[in-house]
């Protein structure tokens, strides 16, 4: 028998939750589901688009070539695939030049919207856990390719992802492979286009210049070996990626790109870019590790980030110097399948609109670093994934019209879940320590859709912004396909250890904020709940405050919480605190 959620009574087993299932049944607005998860496929064994080219000889490099140098294509391949790779087909029109996409959000869409789910998708499968689920879809919004479609767009054999919300009702249904069994957006395979360079020999290559002028191809590969480069300059001065996400994803038309397990250790490089989607760095694929330092790396083009990370790889940096100039450029980038990325020192820079200095769909973390973004938010987390900071000076200056999400919000810190399928649905988290934080425009932290753990502990905050909130948790318009309006809020848990905090803090009524002040923490300013702006059905325990013995909460207005426990010390200045059952406190 499957579990029910239907009707007036909802079902609470999933409130507040996000399941993922495929449909098998469809009667009116009760959809029964078989229920599992959706995982990314690993690259097949003998797929051309991840294993290391044929090569003479049996040395593993295409061609017999002198140490550091960069080995010639092997005999019966084109100029157009030189690494015997199975290109994607280019669109009609010129490929060769970049899209204007002055509006794009970090996922390279018009106007911050999800990227397009076609059918086939990048290759994710689903798995069946043996449970099935009936809910009821009466007031659900059916969500496809960013945009809330009929209830006829659903079928049999999608594979969808669901929110419910804190009754237990179905909120969102998101439609993420077609009912063929495929995945979501780029490519069905991973699909890394060619190389004019390919190195698959394990050794140490110093001095050496790599080129690439072609569409959807690499100036440098690394597949699969342990190598040293030394002193390299590495120049994607042309060539286009055909398939944006197939850039995003996995490395096509980067300028250098590790893959299949690579080991890769770069030193005194210089790697630049002015190709579209000519990402600077990029570590592709479980089991692959780039280790760079005192290097430096440049991008001038649109998708075209400094040092990237996707498919659950890693990249280790020391000492970089990073800009990039593109939109949709972050300086350090990741994307669909996330990693590992700890960086320390340097500076990043970004200049492009919607382009942060950090986006995250990984697990990163940066310590004394400068990250600058003169255009953008400073940094984006978008599902469950991280941002761990540690003595470093981040600056934010977000577009009041050219980012995506600009009349939604504008802010230095944005904490989301896109519901595109480029990141899990989880916890966010974001944890900052020493350094600091600083906004040129706008909210200082914005939260939205997801649910978020966040620590500050003795950062110097500081928001030129006037007008700006410190922290605002609250629901969206889904206009960007970020949840269902009205049940979009976010849950977030904030600690302040040994924080000096000032500003408004801001929750809507379908949130929740439980904050801590703990360890000599201060506070100055205000909490208010005030209605979502969608009119969604207020939740409980919006505001939930506890002050520790030794900390200081100083009002500059007045103030509505849902409770208070205090233990140290509240100055009211004339204001008042108004509690959910009614009592004010002065």
């Amino acid at each position: 028998m499957p579990l029910a959620a239907c009707g007036a009574k909802a079902d609470t087993t999933y409130a507040g939750q996000a399941i993922t299932g495929k449909v098998t049944a469809l009667e009116g607005t009760s959809v029964t589901l078989a229920l599992g998860e959706l995982t990314e496929d690993a690259a097949p064994g003998g797929n051309d688009s991840q294993q290391p080219s044929e090569t003479p000889g049996g040395n593993g490099q295409t061609g017999e070539q002198p140490a550091g140098m960069p080995p010639e294509k092997p005999e019966g391949t084109s100029d157009d695939n030189q690494s015997g790779q199975q290109l994607p087909e280019k669109p009609d029109g010129d490929s060769s030049q970049p899209p204007e996409i002055s509006e794009n959000g970090e996922n390279g869409q018009p106007n911050g919207t999800p990227p397009d789910m076609p059918e086939g998708g990048m290759g994710s499968s689903f798995t069946e856990n043996g449970e099935t689920l009936a809910i009821d879809i009466t007031n659900a919004a059916i969500v496809k390719n960013g945009e809330t479609v009929s209830s006829t767009e659903l079928a049999v054999d999608d594979v969808v992802q669901v929110t419910f919300d804190d009754s237990g009702s179905t909120a969102t249904v998101q439609i993420v492979s077609g009912g063929k069994g495929g995945g979501f957006g780029g490519s069905s395979q991973v699909t890394q286009g060619s190389s004019a360079n390919t190195i698959s020999e394990e050794g140490t290559y110093t001095d050496t210049t790599y080129t690439s002028t072609g569409d959807d191809e690499n100036a440098l590969r690394v597949d699969g070996a342990t190598v040293t480069l030394g002193g390299i300059t590495v120049d994607k001065s042309a060539g286009a990626a055909s398939n944006t996400e197939n850039g995003d994803f996995y490395g096509v038309n980067a300028a250098l790109l590790a893959t299949n397990g690579a080991n890769v250790t770069i030193t005194n490089a210089t790697v630049t870019s002015s190709a579209q989607n000519g990402n600077g760095v990029f570590s592709y694929g479980s089991g692959t590790t780039v280790n760079i330092s005192e290097s430096m790396i440049t991008t001038t083009a649109d998708n075209s980030g400094g040092i990237q990370t996707t498919g659950g790889g890693t990249t280790n940096a020391t000492d970089l110097v990073v800009s990039t100039s593109g939109n949709s450029s972050a300086a350090i980038r990741s994307d669909r399948g996330g990693g590992t990325v700890n960086v320390d020192g340097g500076s990043y820079t970004s200049n492009g609109y919607n382009s942060p200095a950090v986006y995250s769909t990984a697990d990163i973390t940066v310590k004394n670093a400068v990250l600058t973004a003169n255009n953008s938010e400073a940094l984006v987390i978008e599902g469950k994934n991280s941002i761990t900071l540690e003595n470093c000076d981040v600056t934010g200056n977000m577009s009041d019209t050219k980012g995506s999400s600009s009349e939604e919000n504008v802010h230095n810190v944005m904490i989301y879940q896109s519901m595109s399928g480029d990141a899990d649905v989880g916890t966010s988290t974001f944890s900052v320590t020493g350094g600091t934080l600083t906004a040129k425009n706008g909210d200082m932290i914005y939260v939205t859709n997801t649910h978020c753990v966040l620590t500050l502990s003795g950062v110097t905050i500081k928001n030129e912004d006037a007008d700006g909130a410190l922290l605002r948790v609250v629901g969206n318009s889904a206009s960007h396909g970020w949840g269902t309006a009205g049940s979009n809020g976010a849950q977030v848990e904030f600690t302040a250890d040994g924080q000096t905090l000032t500003g408004d803090i801001v929750v809507d009524t379908i949130s929740t904020l439980n904050m801590t002040l703990q360890n000599g923490s201060s506070f100055t300013g205000t909490i208010n709940i005030v209605d979502n702006a969608q009119g969604g059905t207020a939740v409980s325990n919006n505001a939930v405050v506890t002050i520790e013995s030794g900390c200081t909460w100083t009002l500059t207005g007045d103030c509505t919480i849902t409770s208070l426990t205090n233990s140290g010390t509240i100055n009211f200045n004339g204001y008042t605190i108004t509690l959910a059952d009614g009592t004010v406190l002065r």
